[in-house]
């Protein structure tokens, strides 16, 4: 057996994948980064010889062990899977595409035990849990009622992939994501809009930014992943978040420092929507008890970083 450590990433050109893809590479290990074919977003992956990069599509991922055969490799350790379509707007609720993440899933797992995998760490979401009351803090064992097509395949496809695991005998971690921000995150979310505004030197408006709200730098969520796939409990399912709230109000007084501290900010000028959530935070007590898991960066640091990102790339 081979003493070089290998893990695979789906979805390995996202904000996520490239967090994780340092932070493995960091531990000491080689990084297989499945990205889609012809994706804008190949350029996302660092330039190392320790990453091997294969183009395939989400629904081709069972030809992945036979495809890293004709490159010479027939093992990893790790299977990180993120890579999911129909994340935004009316696909969410596209049941056919849903379907076909939940069969990807499956897939992805079945994948991961033919590369002799030890860990299978699929990526669920907040929707799974769908609306909880206020003041609730999200843990593996609150109740999911979930509200969209999104939410419902990420919950059913965590569930199947631990049952196929089980059978394959692959240790299973499921994390359920929070609100993230980082490098290459997407430019509709908050913060990113935000930045991208503020840079330009024109005033954003928000609503009075009264919600608690959760965020982990992207770099914490890599650790937390990596953590969870090499300590975690077998079967387990983690709630990954800073887990402490602060008023939404000072995450975007912190973005206007961290750009232009002299910008006026639109508060209350931006109406909340109907059923607008106003509370959302992770218990991460049983990923703490488990892997040691707790953030390095407070959001002041990591938003910093995150500027400077971005200034850099539109220099």
């Amino acid at each position: 057996m081979s003493d070089i450590k290998r893990a695979v990433i789906t979805g390995a050109t996202g904000m996520l994948g490239i967090a994780l893809t340092n932070r493995l590479l960091d531990e000491g290990y080689e990084v297989i980064a499945v990205a889609r074919p012809g994706s804008s977003r190949l350029c996302n992956i660092p330039s190392d010889d320790r990453i091997t990069v294969v183009e395939l599509a989400l629904d081709d991922i069972s030809y992945l062990p036979s495809d890293l055969k004709e490159e010479g490799i027939d093992h990893a350790d790790l299977f990180f899977h993120f890579a999911w379509d129909g994340t935004y707007g009316d696909s969410r609720n596209d049941v056919d595409i849903q379907l076909d993440n939940i069969k990807t899933s499956i897939d992805a797992v079945r994948a991961a035990a033919e590369l002799g995998c030890s860990c299978f760490l699929g990526a669920g979401s907040q929707a799974e849990y769908g609306r909880v009351p206020d003041g609730t803090k999200l843990s593996g064992t609150t109740p999911c009622n979930p509200e969209n097509g999104y939410g419902m395949a990420k919950l059913s496809a965590g569930r199947l992939t631990r049952l196929e695991a089980g059978k394959l005998g692959i240790k299973h971690v499921w994390v359920r994501i929070l609100s993230t921000f980082g490098p290459f995150d997407g430019m509709q979310t908050m913060v990113m809009s935000g930045i991208a505004k503020m840079a330009k030197g024109e005033r954003a408006s928000y609503t009075k930014g009264e919600q608690m709200w959760d965020y982990l730098y992207c770099k914490d969520a890599a650790k937390a992943f990596y953590l969870a796939a090499t300590r975690g409990k077998g079967n387990s399912v983690y709630t990954v978040g800073s887990g402490n709230v602060r008023p939404l109000r000072e995450y975007i007084t912190a973005i206007r420092d961290a750009v232009d501290p002299a910008l006026d900010i639109g508060f209350g000028e931006v109406d909340y929507y109907p059923g607008q959530v106003m509370y959302l935070c992770a218990d991460i007590s049983a990923l703490t008890e488990d892997t040691g898991f707790v953030p390095d960066y407070t959001f002041e640091d990591a938003i910093k970083e995150t500027v400077k990102w971005y200034k850099e790339e539109r220099a």
